[in-house]
């Protein structure tokens, strides 16, 4: 039986404040008691969950306390982090840590333990112990010269209890230490000193046993009257000891008869075992010499920048079964082997990790030779990653394989911040070191199915395959964040920076040509620059339809719409559909004017792709909010009627610490009230930049604009978002909104963030209603607004008019 407490932080409870439960959970899974906080952190009365098992309050089963990853940790006192499944039906995450471990066996009892007093002990016990340890005892009256065996003395010398044997037969068993057994009992009976010796006898059946023989004066008075002792088996730990020897032998001379550097280590880096090779390059690279028990973190503290990477790497055996890197032992400024590395990870009879090995292999010479020209046109001398040509071949062939397989692709390029600094610093040869190092470390945390490549000068690129769009966004910022926080020692000075990257999502209809993939993911990396550094740009690859020539007339044509002032803009109404609401509720809809007066307007699925790549989205954003302000001054007879007026927000603006700034300086003056405009931010970019969004929001409502959060139900993260994010809108994603009617998944989805919008006081709007079917479900579920084809399609600006009135001297508005 165990007990553990939940601790689940609210974000409308007072900082520090904590809600905690307590739950007992027998052996078998089963909830046996939960106190009466438990309504308050899960949802159900503590009777409710006696009886049931804990994985109804469990979102997975990874989350169960009792699988080996958790229970190691919650046995050793550590809290862990699960995620828990509400009554209502959502998941949240909170603290879990064990109070008591009992077994369910172990019951109390009222027994106690004292110590044996002299009376005699059953034989048959002394028989059990005898048996059972491999020991015999013996006693030698000094008067009648009798020797007492017990049953032991016998099985261990393979006789039959009772046999007739005299003591001096009973020597015969030890032929090779008689004289000095006789001499042990001659001193043990003039002085009363105990003994103790380690023999080899041979049993009545020719087996040679290994034995421990002790004996002890036993006095009467003064007087010595017996001797005693034990002949205890040591022949099972002889052989463990033997054969022990026997494959550290053969082990030592298997592995010291290859060149590879062959090591071991457990957890602590601690040397368990390595070959002659080893110690030998070991000495050549760092001038120590490695001893068996030797830590590696303690031997290389002269040598920052190595040690790091090489806790990296043992770090990551201990994670994974195996993997190979290509690397050479030191990044040192003199040209060292270039050693091929498999790592294979340790773990004992339970599966717990223990510690890990790995075998370098030099392939210099296999480098060096023509048969490898392959390799060398392929990698990048200094890092020995892929270089360009290698890694758009790469590219290129997951863009042919991708239309038979169903995936999600994405590709990131980075490039570091001020690296031409160092050059003028430190020089090439040590920065060549540093990207040699960075990019050890950068393979360290990438995943093996992913490519690697540098490219050019301090850019990298990485293929990200057949991995979830928010995954590969959380690997882009992890690789950031090492890049930040990479550390590169010269002459006494720390050479540190950070990195800028642009995250490109290869969907369906993106092109099939490398070079045009790495193009655009180059322009998302300038932007990223641009927005102010040490940040990722992240956009979909522009679609397959947009060769380079429409892309540069796009462009041309958004650069002449920003320049002249002039946007196309139109307005959709949303629609109260769960009660009366006065006053007109309008969001901003964008369209780049044609190159004639008959031209389409450019709709931003064929232009957002286009701007966010050439770092105009930014400014798209702002000529829309001005466009719209001037031509609300124009209609001030609109002021009482207007309650809502949305814009849509690129990425470029979220991450700009001025746009406040501009928001607050655009609306001074103005005739409407601020608490009249919203800003609509999207899902993606609340997920990826939470902390960003949050101070966004925080000054808009300053200057009492109001925000929304667009795209929520398109992630696992909408949830969280909705209830924590400071917004005042939720504007759900057209996804769930498409089988809505018909789907009751998609119906507890919405329900369930309508409800969390609710308990955060929050406004609900359902987007993409097509159909009286969708309205009829919205209202049923409850949701504020709806916005979609059904209720209101985008007019332009220019129709929306304020109510007429009727006045005797006139018309009013219309």
């Amino acid at each position: 039986m165990k007990e553990f407490f939940i601790r689940r932080d609210r974000s409308d409870a007072p900082q520090g404040v904590e809600r905690r439960t307590l739950i007992r959970i027998n052996d078998d899974g089963v909830i046996l008691f939960a106190d009466h906080h438990a309504e308050a952190v899960l949802g159900y009365d503590a009777s409710e969950l006696e009886g049931r098992k804990v994985q109804c309050i469990l979102a997975a089963r990874q989350d169960d306390p009792f699988v080996p990853a958790h229970r190691h940790r919650i046995e050793n006192g550590e809290s862990i982090l699960i995620t828990f499944r509400h009554k209502e039906g959502f998941f949240f995450t909170a603290g879990l840590s064990l109070r008591m471990d009992i077994r369910d066996s172990d019951q109390a009892a009222s027994a106690f333990i004292t110590q044996r007093d002299h009376t005699p002990i059953d034989h048959r016990l002394i028989r059990l112990t005898e048996t059972s340890a491999g020991v015999g005892i013996w006693e030698l009256d000094l008067h009648s010269n009798e020797l007492i065996w017990t049953d032991g003395m016998y099985h261990l010398l393979e006789l039959r209890p009772g046999s007739e044997i005299t003591p001096e037969q009973a020597l015969f068993y030890c032929q090779s230490s008689q004289g000095r057994i006789r001499a042990l009992f001659r001193r043990c009976i003039r002085t009363g000193q105990p003994f103790s010796l380690t023999l080899d006898l041979i049993t009545a059946r020719q087996n040679v046993r290994r034995v421990t023989l002790t004996g002890r004066a036993l006095k009467a008075g003064e007087r010595i009257q017996r001797l005693g002792g034990t002949l205890v088996d040591q022949t099972p730990e002889r052989n463990h000891t033997l054969a022990r020897q026997q494959a550290e032998q053969m082990l030592g001379a298997t592995i010291n008869a290859t060149n590879d550097l062959v090591v071991a280590v457990d957890r602590q880096l601690n040397l368990l075992h390595f070959n002659r090779a080893f110690r030998r390059q070991f000495e050549i690279t760092f001038g120590l010499r490695p001893e068996s028990g030797s830590n590696l973190s303690t031997l290389l503290q002269s040598f920052p920048n190595e040690r790091r990477l090489i806790e990296r790497l043992w770090h990551r055996a201990f994670e994974r079964d195996s993997f190979v890197v290509e690397m050479p032992m030191a990044q040192q400024h003199r040209e060292l082997p270039l050693y091929e590395i498999h790592y294979q990870r340790l773990t004992n009879d339970q599966g717990d990790v223990i510690g890990a090995v790995h075998v370098a292999r030099d392939i210099s010479n296999r480098l060096q030779n023509s048969s490898s020209s392959e390799y060398r046109i392929q990698h990048d001398p200094v890092t020995g990653l892929m270089n360009r040509k290698a890694f758009l071949g790469r590219l290129q062939r997951t863009l042919e394989h991708k239309p038979r397989r169903e995936s999600s692709d994405s590709l990131l390029y980075l490039d570091l911040d001020g690296f031409d600094h160092f050059n003028d610093i430190a020089g090439s040869g040590t920065c060549d070191r540093y990207l040699r190092e960075l990019a050890g470390n950068l393979g360290v945390k990438i995943r093996q199915r992913d490519a690697l490549a540098r490219l050019a000068g301090d850019t990298f690129a990485l293929l990200i395959e057949n991995c979830p769009e928010a995954r590969a966004r959380k690997i882009a910022d992890s690789i950031l964040e090492l890049i930040g926080g990479f550390v590169f020692h010269w002459q006494d000075k720390q050479l540190q920076t950070t990195a800028s990257g642009g995250l490109l999502f290869l969907d369906d209809d993106a092109p099939t040509d490398s070079e045009q993939l790495l193009t655009q993911a180059a322009d998302l990396c300038h932007t990223a620059k641009t927005s102010g550094r040490n940040r990722i740009h992240a956009a979909r690859a522009m679609s397959l339809s947009l060769d380079e020539g429409t892309t540069n007339q796009v462009l041309t044509q958004i650069q002449q719409a920003l320049d002249s002032g002039y946007l196309k803009l139109e307005y959709q109404s949303l629609r109260p559909v769960a009660s009366i609401t006065w006053g007109d509720h309008i969001e901003i809809l964008t369209r780049i004017p044609g190159e004639t007066p008959d031209s389409p307007p450019l709709t931003p699925d064929a232009f957002l792709p286009v701007a966010e790549r050439f770092d105009l989205a930014k400014r798209l954003d702002r000529q829309v909010i001005r466009q719209t302000l001037a031509w609300l001054e124009q209609h001030r007879l609109l002021e009482p009627r207007l309650k809502y007026c949305g814009f849509n927000l690129s990425l470029a603006s979220v991450l700009d610490d001025s746009f406040a700034d501009f928001m607050e300086a655009a609306l001074k003056g103005s005739p409407f009230a601020p608490e009249c405009f919203c800003l609509e931010i999207r899902e993606a970019h609340a997920t990826q930049y939470p902390d960003d969004v949050a101070v966004l929001c925080d000054s808009l409502h300053r200057i009492g604009c109001r925000v929304a959060l667009d795209g929520a139900g398109a992630s696992v993260e909408s949830y969280g978002l909705a209830a924590k994010l400071p917004v005042d809108i939720i504007k759900l994603d057209h996804k769930i909104m498409q089988h809505l009617n018909d789907d009751p998944v998609q119906q507890v989805m919405v329900e369930a963030l309508h409800k969390i919008a609710e308990a955060a006081g929050k406004v609900t709007v359902a987007t993409f209603i097509e159909n009286d079917d969708t309205l009829r479900k919205v209202r049923t579920l409850g949701i504020h607004y709806g916005q979609g084809f059904r209720l209101y399609r985008p007019r332009p600006l220019e129709e929306l008019k304020p109510v007429e009135v009727a006045l005797t001297t006139g018309k009013i508005g219309g």
